[in-house]
């Protein structure tokens, strides 16, 4: 016999209540647990067939029912595939956002340029404060595991986890599920070492496993290592006297096509308050620009999408100019990025 609508829906009911419980479940509590509006009655049938296809069973008699191995599987697999299909349906929706981010900040880049006179940078926005969506825990052989990570944004990790010894379905189906309960809906400030020592103690011998999928969390939740920069303008450096001799103006040119330089830059100041910085001469850490100004601005796209623009001049360049473009140039990108969604 095939699962029906009604049979899935109170399985899933019966798991999700033990999972957070830790108790067998019984028609009552499943009635008012769904949303199907069936009668204690009609539920304990249901769980009756549930438990002789053998995906439930009772502990003792008179008690609830509790998940079978069998239970879990279906479970687990239902939420494997939902989380897969949805991933899959985000992907072309994701690539089309993209290259009409990158479109976007490429023309801020060149615009900011040629408005100001001198050089500019913008960053791709980073995702922070992402919670944690998905958990998966597949085998590879029988010496590694592929943990899958999924955070909010459909931000997706893999990382290989090796094994000193292979582990039998029943044990990956159960640590997915330890992972999974405790960790999914958390941001990564919240994955505390209480929690982290709850887990490993559930899972026993195998609390390693636990510290490397911590460790993938941290990695996908994290702001991008390789962050995305456009450039613009870098030529505009010669018009200034003071910036145009051969050594210095070259230098200024090779540190705007060393983006892990220029990502160093653009990320100090993610937390400024006003989302507006300015530094003059010796106050840019970076050697090659400090006979330069140098203001950044933060911009936000939507809570917790943010990137920083850059300008690059002389010293005497015109803050006034600059500072109130970049605070207009804020709100443009910000509804500019409005209507591209919406288009």
């Amino acid at each position: 016999m095939e699962l029906d609508e009604r049979k899935k829906i109170i399985l899933i009911a019966v798991i999700k209540n033990y999972l957070e419980t830790g108790e067998p479940v019984g028609s009552r509590t499943i009635s008012k647990y769904t949303d199907l509006n069936l009668s204690s009655a009609t539920i304990r049938n249901e769980m009756a067939d549930l438990e002789e296809l053998g995906y439930i069973i009772q502990p003792h008699t008179s008690a609830g029912r509790i998940p079978s191995d069998k239970g879990y599987r279906f479970y687990v697999d239902q939420l494997m595939n939902d989380k897969v299909k949805e991933v899959e349906e985000m992907k072309e929706v994701l690539l089309e956002k993209e290259e009409k981010m990158e479109n976007l900040l490429k023309q801020v880049a060149k615009k900011l340029a040629v408005n100001t006179n001198y050089a500019t940078m913008i960053s791709a926005p980073s995702i922070h404060g992402n919670k944690l969506k998905f958990i998966q825990l597949s085998r590879v052989d029988t010496n590694h595991l592929l943990a899958v990570v999924v955070i909010e944004g459909n931000v997706i990790k893999n990382k290989v986890i090796r094994l000193d010894d292979e582990l039998s379905d029943e044990t990956i189906l159960k640590l997915n599920l330890l992972l999974n309960t405790n960790l999914n809906g958390l941001n990564i400030e919240e994955i505390n070492l209480g929690i982290i020592s709850v887990l490993k103690n559930q899972a026993g011998e195998h609390s390693e496993i636990v510290d490397e999928v911590i460790d993938a969390v941290a990695d996908a939740i994290k702001a991008d290592e390789d962050l995305e920069i456009y450039t613009s303008g870098a030529t505009n450096i010669f018009k200034y006297p003071e910036l145009s001799d051969s050594e210095r103006a070259s230098e200024l040119i090779s540190t705007f096509e060393n983006k892990e330089d220029l990502s160093e830059l653009l990320t100090a100041d993610d937390e400024a308050e006003t989302g507006i910085q300015v530094y003059i001469g010796e106050e840019v850490k970076m050697k090659s620009m400090q006979d330069c100004s140098v203001v950044t601005a933060t911009y936000e796209l939507e809570e917790g999408m943010k990137g920083t623009i850059g300008i690059v001049g002389p010293k005497r360049m015109d803050y006034e100019k600059v500072v109130g473009m970049l605070k207009n140039l804020k709100q443009q990108m910000s509804d500019l990025y409005k209507k591209d969604r919406k288009d």
